[in-house]
């Protein structure tokens, strides 16, 4: 069974890098919100999704896990 929980109640503005790889967190556990920094392992929750983007860009990045269009917020918290 996923232990999954929520990582906040709203999406974080971040400034990506075109070409640069992230690691978005889908469990909720990561302390570095958006991003993952492993505590899924110990939680035993999802593994993050890997992403990149081409160019630089602003973006937020969601941080309920309850988003359709995973990393980008979608306003999913907001239901």
């Amino acid at each position: 069974m996923e232990n999954n929980i929520r990582g906040g109640d709203a999406p974080i503005a971040c400034q990506l890098e075109g070409g640069k790889n992230y690691a978005w967190c889908t469990c909720g556990h990561s302390k570095g919100q958006p991003f993952c920094d492993g505590n899924h392992k110990t939680a035993k929750g999802t593994p993050p999704t890997l992403f990149s983007v081409d160019q630089d860009k602003e973006a937020y990045l969601c941080t309920c896990k309850l988003t359709s269009n995973p990393p980008y917020c979608d306003g999913s918290h907001n239901n």
